[in-house]
């Protein structure tokens, strides 16, 4: 059994999780989440969708960006 990173539950159906060279072991995408997800520059909030990225900062939405100044992005819809 693996034990979670964030929680320290251990697990039999922890799951590892490679971000450039290093490992994570997590026993819920929640955890993941809460470690790995990047935060909105503009309200804070979890990234767990598209974003948007501007020059290295992330926003959740376009509508975040643009409330810090950015000009010219939109959401990606079909």
């Amino acid at each position: 059994m693996a034990q979670c990173e964030v929680c320290g539950n251990e697990y039999d159906k922890a799951f590892q999780v490679v971000m450039g060279q290093k490992s994570h072991i997590f026993d819920s995408f929640e955890c993941a989440i809460a470690s790995l997800a990047p935060r909105c520059h503009h309200c804070d909030c979890r990234i767990i969708g598209h974003g948007v990225e501007v020059n290295g900062v992330f926003y959740c939405c376009a509508n975040c960006a643009v409330k810090e100044g950015v000009q010219g992005v939109r959401d990606r819809s079909n």
